[in-house]
């Protein structure tokens, strides 16, 4: 497992929009995007676990398929795989060396857009038949879409990153429309602007709730299950990865997958084996301990209406958050659920003070601070009863050091 970033010397540079960049860059090495068909996944939450589904539903049909992911959760490597396999450190490391190169000749790259451009050559050199990328900020000026798309999904909108994409929903989801540009788009947002946009690009839309939707089976602790009701109707379909929000996502990847020609089958198979970690993820049973990602009031409100799947318990939440997220909106969410806030202080730059969280906590519930992720978890497990749960939330960045804490790297 690679300890650190080999990308990090880049992040000085921050966020910079536009593909000329990447496009240079790309050009230089041969265009590899070109050498394979691209699905680019875009929206807010759930993006993430949509392409993980796509990403398994088209290896049960046979494909070699290349996945990208941003950010990862544990290993840098999770973030390039083939096959659901990540990318070693020694390919890493000769990327890195690359992307140097190009920068000591004078050119200018961002972090992500040299991540990115790693990513589409090392799936063109394993000859990947499909790119499943996942869209890091915004849509139209992100590095993943450099490539022309065979397909496109926007998994939902809600605002997010204000200071790049705009004030309001419709700005937003026009921006993240921008991966619209030559094959069909699968949406679970009927946004106006993403309307407007596939209209522009002169191609179909399928929206959820409108064009296609799912249909609850059963939602519990051990088992996910829905039938999906689109071009065909295909019942009793499972999913690898619990929470009723799951289902929305599920229900976009089918459609994609419909899109594409895959057969019931490989849906089947696929929805069933995909995973992706930190996702209402159950990391130990007695007592129970959860792990999800939700770091936006969206996020939290799709965890918040999925914990009853758990029955009624005692909450410790374990929460550490970034300060350019809406972590006072997460807060008032998760604090329906909440019991106890214990909040962790972590040694990233971006973190907010625990203090400043702290503060905030205690408008709700009982909340204490930690000196570190895994100080937290140790007060929460040695709190918790064995018909209590443990809640670690609000951000990616947290995660590692509790699921070391736990055993469960």
């Amino acid at each position: 497992m690679m300890a650190n970033d080999p990308f990090a010397f880049l992040e000085k540079f921050g966020w910079r929009p536009g593909l000329e960049r990447i496009g240079k860059l790309l050009e230089e090495w041969g265009n590899p995007q070109e050498n394979m068909d691209v699905i680019l996944v875009g929206g807010t939450n759930g993006k993430g676990s949509v392409a993980a589904m796509l990403s398994a539903i088209l290896r049960e049909e046979g494909h070699r398929v290349g996945s990208y992911y941003s950010p990862h959760l544990l290993d840098f490597g999770e973030r390039m795989q083939v096959n659901g396999r990540n990318i070693g450190e020694g390919m890493l490391d000769l990327y890195v060396k690359r992307a140097k190169g190009w920068m000591d000749a004078g050119n200018e790259i961002t972090y992500f857009e040299a991540l990115t451009a790693s990513a589409y050559d090392y799936f063109s050199a394993n000859h990947v038949d499909w790119a499943v990328m996942e869209v890091g900020m915004g849509g139209g000026l992100d590095a993943v879409n450099a490539a022309r798309e065979r397909l496109s999904v926007i998994s939902s909108i809600s605002l997010e990153h204000r200071e790049w994409l705009g004030d309001t929903e419709e700005k937003i989801a026009y921006e993240k429309a921008g991966i619209i540009k030559n094959g069909p788009c699968v949406s679970g947002s009927g946004n106006e602007a993403i309307r407007r946009r596939a209209r522009e690009m002169g191609v179909p839309l399928y929206v959820y709730d409108e064009d296609f939707e799912c249909e609850g089976r059963e939602a519990g602790s051990e088992r996910t299950a829905f039938d999906y009701v689109g071009k065909e109707r295909i019942e009793g379909l499972e999913l690898g990865m619990l929470g009723k929000f799951q289902v929305r996502n599920a229900g976009l990847a089918v459609r994609a997958a419909e899109e594409l020609g895959i057969g019931e089958e490989s849906i089947r198979k696929g929805l069933k084996k995909a995973r992706l970690r930190g996702r209402m993820e159950v990391l130990r049973r007695e007592p129970l301990v959860v792990a999800d990602v939700a770091h936006n009031p969206g996020g939290a409100s799709a965890l918040v209406e999925s914990l009853d799947i758990f029955g009624k318990r005692r909450r410790i939440v374990v929460f550490g958050c970034m300060k350019d997220k809406d972590w006072k909106g997460v807060l008032q969410i998760l604090s329906r659920v909440a019991d106890k806030f214990i909040f962790a202080k972590t040694d990233m730059g971006r973190a907010e003070e625990p203090e400043k969280l702290l503060e905030e906590g205690r408008k709700y519930c009982e909340s204490e601070m930690a000196e570190s992720v895994g100080e937290a978890m140790v007060m929460a497990l040695g709190e918790a009863g064995d018909g209590d749960m443990v809640l670690i939330t609000g951000s990616l960045y947290i995660m590692k050091e509790a699921y070391k804490e736990l055993g469960a790297l």
